[in-house]
């Protein structure tokens, strides 16, 4: 079988986690931790990167540093992980589902204004598979309405909309380095903070309420409970497999890139037979390639081509159960329109196989989906 994702190692990471451990600290914020903060930091053009055990830890912390309460509204895509929606509901705050664009399957940027009521605190963007919401009006709007801007960056490590790094336009972003993402350490995350006179606030957030963090630099004799907060910290160990990571970052994006490239245009061919839809990158956006991605026209089709592709030893996969569909998002969400564009979306997308080393497979899968395709006609 073909998996549809296989973890890659460059090859530094044991040696990392031997030193960590000869450095003997092996609890959060040592060394590699510190690393990994300066390579984000660079890499993203942030004023702060604190990594996390997760990018769900991430959102939660952009939660409680937007202050967010009881009947506060945070409008989001209904088309992305649970994390999207959980982080604000653990606060009190109500997910308000809107539509996306039929095109990058990003939250649609002209529906938003209309979802705004007095009680909206926030929008919640999620990046698609690694392909920039369109920022410039998201970011007009908020700034026009008083409201905060959180991006769920978790598919889009170094990928940039109009030459910025996604996760860096917004109050707070966050990003996950789960072993499904194309920079990984297994479980793990980062918080971006944009604006500098946050991240002495989002530090104690993370240290469980206190000022560790400012206790460690020296800027206090003690340190003590300041205010809420939970243990966010990723262990050492966690850092130093991340830390070889980012030091190949851009190399394994461009492995990625190639066979992203090489689906493409595959998959043309398809698209101009009126078999499927292929993923759009707009102009603004420098994707990663953090998926390669097939719109079925229906359910139906969806179904017969994953069974079909599996018989032939491919794992190819469908992906998220909207969330304005889910029994916990008609109890603690509501939604704003119709979501036509999310229902058809989820019906038919079908993920294909990518990781690092699958191009020797390529010919097997195009084989196996080109079969499964023609089946459909």
């Amino acid at each position: 079988m073909i998996p549809f994702n296989r973890p890659y190692m460059t090859g530094r990471e044991l040696d990392n986690i031997r030193q960590a451990h000869a450095n003997m600290h092996l609890s959060g914020d040592g060394p590699f931790t510190r690393r990994c903060h300066a390579q984000l930091e660079r890499i993203t053009g942030s004023a702060g990167a604190l990594l996390t055990h997760s990018c769900t830890a991430a959102l939660e912390m952009a939660a409680l540093l937007c202050g967010l309460s009881d009947g506060d509204e945070v409008i989001m895509p209904s088309y992305t992980f649970v994390s999207t929606a959980n982080a604000f509901v653990l606060r009190g705050a109500v997910p308000v589902f809107v539509d996306i664009r039929a095109d990058t399957l990003n939250i649609d940027e002209q529906l938003v204004e209309a979802a705004i009521t007095p009680r909206t605190r926030a929008i919640c963007v999620v990046h698609y598979a690694g392909v920039g919401c369109e920022m410039d009006t998201l970011l007009d709007i908020a700034r026009r309405h008083g409201l905060a801007v959180i991006e769920d960056a978790a598919q889009g490590m170094l990928s940039r909309y109009r030459g910025r790094h996604l996760g860096s336009f917004g109050e707070y972003g966050a990003l996950s380095f789960h072993e499904t993402k194309n920079v990984i350490s297994g479980e793990g995350g980062a918080l971006l903070v944009r604006e500098p006179g946050n991240l002495e606030r989002a530090e104690i957030v993370r240290e469980k309420g206190t000022n560790r963090s400012q206790f460690f630099r020296g800027q206090v004799d003690k340190y003590t409970w300041v205010g809420p907060g939970s243990s966010y910290l990723p262990g050492e160990i966690t850092a130093a497999f991340l830390a070889a990571q980012l030091d190949e970052a851009t190399a394994l994006t461009a492995r990625r890139l190639a066979i992203w490239d090489a689906y493409h245009a595959w998959a043309e061919p398809h698209e101009r037979a009126g078999r499927l839809r292929r993923p759009t990158v707009p102009e603004a956006c420098t994707h990663n390639a953090h998926m390669y991605y097939l719109v079925l026209p229906s359910l139906g089709a969806r179904t017969s081509v994953i069974e079909s592709l599996r018989r032939d030893g491919v794992n190819a996969v469908f992906h998220y159960v909207p969330l304005h569909s889910s029994p916990a998002g008609r109890r603690l969400a509501r939604t704003h329109g119709e979501l036509a564009v999310t229902d058809a979306v989820a019906d038919g997308l079908m993920r294909m196989p990518l990781w690092i080393g699958l191009d020797t497979h390529l010919p097997e899968v195009f084989a196996a989906a080109d079969r499964a395709l023609q089946a459909l006609d």
